[in-house]
């Protein structure tokens, strides 16, 4: 591990302790890069006694002028308008990629070869193929390593997966989840970084669809095979006064098989109109079924067949309690949190696990995890082309 920056000593009811530093550089400074350093900010005052205090040292990013601007903005030390250079700095000890998915795999690697612990956006690769040499250069250095799946540190979504493990389910047979957005239904909606193959890897699939394929693993288990089908509607777009190819999907459906034996089915587009960030996903079960909507975060619905026939149904539960996941952090019952605060849960994990040497899996994603999800990603698109069922093979 990386020498430590400094401590913060700190006072407690029962004994004083002592919460490392931790210098951060962070590759990326719009919609991530902001949700990420507004997390950082929030962590050691909100996560207390924190386990980990992160000193932002350094944001990195092409244009200069929107670089410096962001460091001034979020607070951190240093501007580079070189990846490189933030690498280098010797009190960066945590890389936080939260750039566009072509710039995940080189600084990914050079910092994990730098002995620099990485956290990196979704996917967390183009395809399996960047994602396993990601995977092997971090295993190989022995850093600690996390893909940015923050669903997962949704306190309803935990819960799901506690009541999971616990057995209160039993077997499980269905897995059904939908990730609908709107934001390029518009014809006139110009040519982005989303929309180029070579810069996102692929369309709805890897922005919205990589998210609800980790949750199927996370809650369900690992997929044997998919069958699927994609569809790019509007294939071309208007860039800088003329017409560019779309070269993703734009929408995925696909059915799964378990290897546990459940059935599923994933669905994502950026084609819904009225639906702003729909990450919906129900679990059917021989106990009972769960029903989670990113968009109303803070309830679990729940059925259980052992109630009494006169009362069933399904029960909205607002998962807000000081026992329910992460809770203990936050404010008291009915007094709610949104979508920013899932990062604030996600950084103090990993920090976790760089300060304890905890392992980041099983409750975060790690390479392997971010390498696994890329291999299902292909398949589906493998699936879509060949117009047949494709299993899943992991390399080893």
């Amino acid at each position: 591990m990386p020498e430590e920056v400094g401590f913060i000593t700190m006072a407690g009811p029962k004994a004083e302790r002592e919460a490392p530093t931790l210098g951060v550089g962070i590759l990326g400074y719009a919609f991530m890069g902001k949700a990420h350093s507004n997390a950082l900010k929030k962590l050691p005052y909100m996560m207390y006694p924190p386990v980990a205090v992160p000193k932002l040292v350094a944001i990195a990013g092409r244009n200069a002028d929107a670089v410096r601007e962001a460091a001034k903005r979020y607070g951190y030390q240093k501007a580079y308008t070189d990846w490189r250079q933030l690498i280098d700095d010797p009190e960066v000890q945590v890389f936080d990629n939260s750039g566009p998915n072509n710039i995940h795999a080189e600084p990914n690697i050079a910092a994990a070869k730098a002995g620099k612990h990485v956290i990196s956006e979704k996917p967390l690769g183009r395809n399996a193929e960047e994602s396993w040499e990601m995977w092997q250069a971090a295993k190989a250095a022995g850093i600690k390593h996390m893909v940015a799946f923050n669903y997962r540190f949704v306190p309803a979504v935990r819960l799901a997966r506690e009541l999971i493990e616990a057995g209160k389910l039993g077997r499980i047979y269905h897995f059904r989840a939908v990730y609908l957005q709107e934001w390029i239904a518009d014809e006139n909606f110009p040519m982005v970084w989303r929309l180029d193959q070579s810069i996102a890897g692929s369309g709805a699939l890897g922005d919205l669809g990589s998210h609800i394929i980790d949750l199927a693993r996370f809650l369900v288990g690992e997929p044997k095979s998919v069958m699927a089908l994609t569809k790019t509607f509007i294939t071309e777009r208007n860039a800088d006064g003329r017409r560019e190819k779309v070269t993703v999907d734009d929408a995925f459906v696909a059915l799964v098989e378990f290897e546990n034996g459940a059935i599923g089915t994933l669905e994502a587009t950026r084609f819904a109109p009225g639906r702003k960030n729909y990450n919906s996903f129900e679990i059917n079960a021989e106990k009972g079924s769960l029903r989670f909507n990113l968009e109303n975060l803070n309830y679990l619905e729940v059925f259980m067949r052992d109630q009494p026939r006169e009362i069933q149904g399904f029960t909205q539960v607002l998962v807000s309690e000081s026992y329910h996941p992460f809770w203990k952090y936050w404010w008291p019952q009915g007094h709610i949190i949104g979508w920013e605060h899932t990062f604030v849960h996600e950084f103090h994990h990993f920090f976790d696990a760089i300060v304890n040497n905890k392992d980041v899996r099983p409750y975060g994603a790690d390479f392997e995890d971010g390498y696994r999800n890329a291999v299902i990603c292909d398949a589906i698109l493998q699936s879509a082309r060949e117009r047949r069922q494709v299993d899943i093979r992991y390399q080893a």
